[in-house]
């Protein structure tokens, strides 16, 4: 019984965020290795992207709050979800049209992409929190939980009950089917072979009669589409606030490196390997251990590597550690 207790705990608080955790920072992931792969630069500017299609997804569900439509127990922010989306994908396109078509008609140096992002980043930054502000904004309705602690407790008879969240199974779900979509597309459509293509070997592409500027199109929409759904799911988890979009870049960059720059594939397993390591280097392991070890030996104290103020940390570290052993990732993506 007690190993059943310990592996409920260990559920709650480990396994079922860092799962929920791990494929919000894959969707993130994967539009920062596509722009890597194809557009060939580091956007700086992609978490401020989440958080702008998330800002619209909120003032949209809350229009839709106000008129009094919602989706019974699933969130609102669901059907408010495509105009997020339409939204982020003009903003791109239009920051393309306006501002980095110039440089790579100028085909700048990757370096010069980089401090151009970090102009957009700002930009995008001083719109949103203008515009929705810079505290904490919860938008999400419907049903908390699919089960709750005391639920589980009840049908179980166990002392350590087991909670799994709406938006985690949301968040699950949706990665599934967003990242089996995003896969048949690239693998099985005409276009999509024209962006792995235009990824493996630029110039050999073009010769082929691949239209350049059509495969920049569709990346920046597709981009467009994973930012705003991971932002979303994200926001739906947690809560929104500009800034914590801010933060997210750097387990997102953890992540598509870990994986392998401009690996898809790399970027998915990067999100659950850094997903992981923050869940468990900053959990307090003594509920836990009391479960598994003989009461004179229960840790007296929380047995917690490090506080989660420094979660980031966990991220940093594995980022260097990749960079300085292994710096093509785990699925030998493109150098850094």
């Amino acid at each position: 019984m007690d190993l059943l207790n310990a592996f409920v705990a260990l559920a709650n608080f480990v396994i079922v965020p860092a799962i929920s955790y791990g494929s919000q920072l894959a969707l993130g992931a994967l539009g920062i290795t596509l722009i890597y792969g194809i557009l060939r630069f580091s956007n700086f500017a992609h978490g401020d992207i989440m958080a702008f299609g998330t800002m619209v997804t909120i003032l949209v569900t809350w229009w839709f709050q106000s008129l009094g439509i919602s989706l019974g127990f699933l969130p609102t922010a669901l059907l408010a979800l495509p105009f997020g989306i339409a939204a982020t994908m003009a903003l791109l396109l239009a920051t393309d049209r306006g501002i980095y078509r110039f440089y790579r008609r100028q085909k700048a140096a990757p370096v010069i992409f980089v401090m151009v992002s970090l102009g957009v980043m700002f930009i995008m930054n001083g719109l949103v929190r203008f515009i929705i502000g810079p505290g904490d904004q919860r938008f999400a309705d419907g049903a908390r939980f699919i089960i709750s602690a005391r639920d589980f407790k009840q049908m179980t008879g166990l002392r350590e009950g087991l909670a799994i969240k709406t938006s985690a199974g949301i968040t699950v779900i949706t990665a599934i089917i967003v990242v089996a979509a995003l896969f048949w597309f690239l693998n099985r459509t005409r276009t999509g072979k024209s962006m792995r293509a235009f990824s493996d070997n630029e110039d050999l592409a073009l010769l082929s009669g691949i239209n350049p500027e059509r495969v920049v199109l569709y990346t920046w929409m597709i981009v467009g589409a994973l930012a705003t759904i991971a932002g979303v799911l994200y926001g739906l988890d947690k809560s929104f606030k500009p800034f914590t979009y801010f933060q997210l870049l750097l387990p997102m960059f953890a992540a598509a490196i870990v994986g392998g720059l401009g690996n898809p594939v790399g970027a998915i397993a990067g999100g659950f390997v850094i997903a992981f390591s923050e869940v468990t280097v900053t959990y307090a392991w003594k509920k836990v251990l009391v479960y598994l070890l003989p009461e004179n030996l229960e840790p007296a104290g929380l047995v917690q590597l490090m506080s989660t103020d420094y979660k980031f940390a966990v991220s940093f570290a594995i980022l260097i550690i990749v960079l300085l052993f292994k710096p093509t990732g785990l699925f030998k993506g493109k150098s850094v």
